[in-house]
């Protein structure tokens, strides 16, 4: 039997995403999941609570300063539960972003594997604060009494889109931290300034309707008030913000995967 020579040399160019060498490292990916759930409640004393604890205290912040004294519209529902509607998905693409930007971080080293697990696992290890929260957020709909129509069926296409938008900016973030440290410093004041670039504390219904195609560029507005459709039936189902959110994910999930490959070989060195 002759032995075989497996000969490894570097890749020029934009590459694409090697799917079975995904799956070869799968194990790696569910054990970096598992890890960083376990770590971000490791001695904690309210352990998992702190993913009740975040969207419940903002929504009451909310509730007081733009429903009781701003006096925002809410769309005819209490504005506790509008508010808290939007939180849930924009709690999970903000901390996505925070995590996937720090995932690089003391992972890198010469021996090889597929870096790109890294920000997916930070990003996927969210799950569990989401899955928390939408169960609070089903808990407060029989609390204010509202009953979900037929639209309901659209929230897991709406958490794919909501997934693959954080991925598609969590692998761009992810890759320009290596280079660049500030974005990593930057990032609490940079996810303040873009909750209010979306309809988090506010209707999308406020915004001009000059301005609504060029406002659905940025994917979680048609995420938020699908949630809202979908969930409180405030509005008939946004298709239009929906759809040009969608096309944007694709885009930034593209350009995000592309970019990541192409800085993917220089990571160790300047790590």
């Amino acid at each position: 039997m002759n032995p075989q020579n497996t000969i490894i040399k570097p890749r020029s160019g934009w590459e694409t995403v090697n799917w079975g060498e995904l799956k070869e490292y799968r194990d790696m990916f569910f054990f970096l999941v598992w890890r960083d759930i376990k770590a971000r409640y490791a001695q904690s004393v309210l352990g998992i609570s702190w993913a009740v604890i975040q969207p419940v205290f903002s929504m009451i912040v909310f509730t007081i300063v733009f429903g009781n004294l701003a006096k925002i519209d809410s769309d005819g529902v209490p504005y506790a539960i509008f508010s808290f509607t939007a939180l849930v998905p924009w709690t999970f693409f903000a901390g996505s972003l925070t995590t996937s930007a720090n995932s690089l971080t003391g992972m890198i080293t010469k021996i090889y594997f597929p870096r790109l697990i890294l920000p997916i696992a930070s990003i996927l290890s969210k799950g569990v604060d989401f899955c928390i929260s939408l169960m609070v957020l089903f808990g407060l709909l029989v609390w204010f009494q509202i009953v979900p129509t037929v639209w309901i069926l659209m929230l897991p296409f709406l958490i794919i889109l909501l997934m693959l938008t954080a991925i598609g900016f969590g692998m761009c973030l992810a890759a320009l931290s290596v280079q660049y440290r500030d974005i990593r410093y930057g990032m609490s004041f940079g996810v303040s300034l873009l909750m209010y670039a979306a309809p988090v504390v506010y209707p999308a219904s406020l915004v001009p309707d000059q301005y609504r195609l060029i406002y659905a560029l940025n994917p979680m507005v048609g995420v938020i008030e699908g949630f809202r459709s979908a969930i409180l039936s405030t509005n008939p189902m946004p298709w239009d913000l929906i759809g040009i959110g969608a096309a944007t994910t694709l885009f930034i999930l593209m350009i995000g995967i592309f970019y990541f490959k192409r800085r993917e070989k220089y990571f160790a060195d300047v790590i």
